[in-house]
């Protein structure tokens, strides 16, 4: 297989991930009603996927990048795109109508949107659109593939119009946008967010030498207080001398721990109402940001860790589908179908990728950000 094929099929499928994951693998539809979801939507959801993906492996900006890309990404859907954030009939006709009532108690004066809401939707979009699907697929690849840009650049233009196509017809559709309009104010606030979320996405970029080869499989270190580092030039950041040796950090955790604090942060952010509710999601995201960027920097992370952050969003959303309604009526049968559906297909992606990660090429240990 030449290499532009073998870099095809991550690409496709991570195309086809993103839309499943955004609006499906919470229990948003039906199982029979899933295919269509995906192919429409692949456009927008994919399509996105896609481009954060790849500017982030070709910028080596990392996961601190894609998330913030992901934030855009959600911000210009949600306040651009079908312009959700700011419509407040936009569940109106769903099984989530009664939900509006709760998300005016958080209402940002002059600006006409629910705080609860942002955070809901953007935060879905970060977690479960952009992240989820992203570490899945890498998590199938070798670790001398994880890295590097799927796609050419014909090929990201081609992703590019996808997206942008997909947006448009959302904009326009009845069914997205749904005739609404937002005041100039809303959409300059939105658009300046998302730039703001761009620019600090681009502005702290890693070495690129850092990202240009898979690193080594680690080694343990030899039993003494400290371990030799290779020379690195004095900067601003690091004042200490090439040559000397740096202390031994702690390993980082195992993997079910990283796990278990995105699925905390992700749980709770909805568990307490109002402007509480608001201030409790943002110190759990921020926690869990700080933690994870702590423990990747220590020796012994690797793809299992990423992947279980990653993944972690998606089987609480998963387990939460039980308890949700879908976007139209459906039978009991029909719903727990699609329920149980979406727990079988999720842990055995998320499985197939642990499994696949414990194959002799993909050991290599991911780097510390």
């Amino acid at each position: 297989m030449t290499a532009k094929r073998r870099r095809l099929p991550p690409a496709i499928a991570l195309l086809l991930l993103a839309p499943w994951a955004a609006e499906c693998s919470w229990g948003g539809f039906t199982l029979a009603g899933m295919p269509f979801v995906v192919l429409v939507l692949a456009p927008m959801y994919g399509g996105a996927a896609l481009l954060i993906r790849e500017t982030a492996r070709r910028l080596c900006l990392g996961w601190p990048g894609i998330v913030a890309l992901a934030a855009a990404f959600g911000v210009v859907q949600a306040g651009l795109v079908d312009q959700s954030l700011f419509n407040p009939g936009f569940l109106a006709d769903t099984e989530f109508a009664d939900t509006q009532r709760v998300a005016e108690a958080t209402m940002v004066p002059g600006l006409g949107f629910s705080a609860r809401q942002a955070a809901d939707y953007v935060g879905n979009h970060v977690a479960l659109s952009i992240c989820g699907p992203i570490a899945l697929v890498e998590s199938y690849l070798g670790a001398g593939r994880r890295l590097r840009p799927w796609l050419s650049r014909p090929g990201l233009v081609v992703v590019a119009l996808l997206w942008l196509g997909g947006s448009l017809l959302v904009f326009a559709d009845d069914g997205g946008r749904k005739n609404f309009l937002a005041a100039p104010g809303q959409l300059a606030f939105a658009a300046a967010v998302a730039l703001a979320l761009i620019a600090a996405a681009l502005r702290h970029r890693p070495r690129p030498a850092a990202y240009a080869t898979p690193p080594a499989p680690h080694r343990p270190a030899p039993a003494t207080t400290v371990a030799p580092h290779p020379p690195r030039p004095l900067t601003p950041n690091n004042p200490t001398a090439p040559d000397q040796p740096q202390p031994v950090s702690s390993a980082a955790p195992r993997p079910v721990w990283i796990g278990l604090v995105v699925a905390v942060a992700y749980a709770g952010a909805g568990l307490v109402p109002a402007w509480p509710g608001i201030a409790l999601a943002l110190a759990l995201a921020a926690t869990a940001a700080v933690l994870l960027v702590r423990w990747s920097r220590r020796p012994g992370w690797g793809q299992r860790h990423v992947l279980a952050a990653g993944s972690a969003s998606l089987l609480v959303a998963a387990a939460y589908a039980y308890g949700v309604p879908t976007y139209g009526p459906a039978t009991p049968a029909a719903a727990m179908v699609g329920d149980v559906a979406i727990s079988v297909i999720l842990l055995a992606l998320v499985g197939g990728a642990g499994w696949r990660l414990r194959a002799p090429g993909s050991r290599a240990h991911a780097p510390a950000r």
